[in-house]
């Protein structure tokens, strides 16, 4: 296995182990590579011999399987009033692996409109341009939906009657058990009124309101949850502060914090995780769905694990969406193909939607040339993987007798901001080595899309006979808007070359 530090790289990593400015991608030759704690990219056959590329997750704290990783950055998790530069920079990574969710989990959506799959996103990745428009997110959905619940539950909250023993003024005694009977009957005198002494006091039976029930510790651990992940989602869109979802979020922030300190004035304690809800909690409307946010939340929060760990590889799927709709605003294409999208549940290695390939094809009636865009391809050809490159475009001339011609599309995605500049140089250098490889189709140009990490830029190198185009781009405001003028600049000048 060879662990490389860039797709690109012509020699392997250069020290024993990954840092946060790589990319952790490894060539594995011969034997297929077991799928165990990496993600297979593309698997082919070059000069008979097996070439798998993988993928290794970013590490979710500690050691674990596989290479070697050391001094990256662990994602945050609640809130802190003060932060190091360390954990600074580990949210503002949280921040844009959210925005580049969001864009992804945008085609779930648009997905409910078959005929206008690629519309729609166009229009949910231009209110994204818009920093002053957030996006969705679980918090605001609940902003919506439980409020009102809670207000339910503030006059009328569930509580139960707790049986205690006590010395009660004769006056007051309504009920008294065997063990308080047993009290009196050893207490000196003849009468009730003797035994009971100066004080007039007896020991009795007596019910005291208890607020303590398993339902209000839910309710109480959801209002900390829910406060939380508020003021995260808050701290993500600062630019946002006039918008409706803004003021939808702050509101809810602000109410459930009262809620909660409400709940603890009241000796309320906090539900542990995976407690079996009860009969309250089960047949109670508002109990119910506060309970299901709570769950939902909590749910939420174990996927981020796994999200953070494989955010590469959602960048890939980001990246290869910007494609499509670049291409889909070239004046002339025309949608002809479009792949089955199947819409996951949740994320697997960092995937929300599995696709055959290609994803979408092309047809450029004027100049009779027809394009593929292709994503993790089960076939690759003889090329692609020698430049090791999981996605691509692949350009056929109809008119002219030519081999097909493909453009190879890399998605380096790390914690650190590349160099874009020498990206461009070495990725070109890979590409004029290949030019020595007689195949039957023609690769010779190539882009690069990675994270810009709030400098976007673009960049290209070129030879005699190569070329690379590099575009460093965010998945939100000016950043998304950048990168997508950058890509549609590039697929009409490759698609007219």
């Amino acid at each position: 296995m060879i662990h490389l530090a860039r797709p690109w790289d012509s020699r392997g990593l250069t020290g024993s182990a990954f840092g946060p400015g790589d990319c952790l991608v490894s060539e594995v030759r011969g034997a297929a590579a077991k799928l165990s704690g990496h993600s297979l990219l593309m698997r082919s056959n070059v000069r008979g011999e097996n070439v798998d590329l993988v993928l290794h997750p970013y590490p979710k704290g500690g050691t674990g399987h596989g290479p070697a990783r050391v001094n990256f950055p662990v994602r945050p998790r609640g809130q802190k009033e003060a932060e190091t530069p360390e954990e600074e920079n580990s949210r503002e990574l949280l921040r844009r692996m959210n925005e580049v969710l969001a864009r992804v989990q945008e085609l779930g959506e648009s997905l409910e409109d078959p005929l206008h799959v690629w519309p729609r996103l166009r229009q949910a990745w231009e209110r994204a341009e818009n920093e002053e428009d957030p996006r969705m997110a679980e918090i605001v959905r609940q902003a919506q939906a439980i409020m009102p619940k809670l207000k339910a539950l503030e006059p009328r909250i569930r509580r139960v009657l707790r049986r205690t023993r006590e010395l009660t003024p004769l006056s007051r005694v309504q009920e008294m058990d065997r063990a308080s009977m047993l009290w009196l009957v050893r207490q000196p005198g003849r009468t009730i009124a003797e035994r009971a002494g100066a004080s007039q006091r007896i020991l009795a039976t007596v019910r005291h309101e208890n607020f303590d029930t398993p339902e209000n510790r839910v309710v109480h651990a959801y209002t900390r949850l829910a406060f939380d992940v508020s003021r995260e989602w808050m701290r993500e869109h600062p630019r946002a502060k006039m918008s409706r979802r803004y003021g939808q979020v702050e509101t809810y922030s602000r109410f459930c914090r009262a809620f909660a300190r409400m709940l603890e004035d009241l000796d309320v304690s906090v539900a542990e995780t995976g407690v079996t809800p009860n009969y309250v909690l089960m047949q109670d409307p508002n109990y119910r769905a506060v309970y299901e946010a709570w769950r939902r939340l909590l749910e939420e929060e174990k996927v981020l694990d796994d999200l953070w760990a494989w955010q590469a590889e959602t960048w890939t799927d980001f990246a290869v969406l910007a494609i499509v709709l670049a291409l889909d605003e070239v004046e002339e294409a025309e949608l002809i193909a479009q792949s089955p999208v199947v819409w996951r549940s949740e994320a697997t290695l960092g995937r929300w939607f599995e696709q055959d390939r290609p994803i979408a094809v092309f047809w450029l009636k004027g100049i009779g040339r027809i394009v593929e865009v292709q994503s993790r391809p089960e076939v690759p050809g003889p090329l692609l993987p020698l430049a090791r490159a999981h996605v691509s475009l692949r350009i056929t001339d109809i008119k002219r007798n030519e081999m097909p011609r493909r453009v190879a599309v890399w998605t380096p995605h790390s914690m650190m901001r590349l160099d874009l500049s020498e990206a461009v140089n070495q990725a070109n250098s890979r590409l004029v080595e290949l030019q020595r490889v007689a195949q039957s189709e023609v690769l010779r140009n190539g882009l690069i899309l990675t994270p810009s990490h709030g400098a976007p830029e673009a960049q290209f190198a070129e030879s005699q006979r190569t070329r690379v185009d590099g575009v460093a781009m965010e998945a939100s405001g000016e950043g998304l808007r950048y990168g997508l003028d950058a890509i549609r600049a590039f697929a009409r000048s490759e698609i007219y070359r």
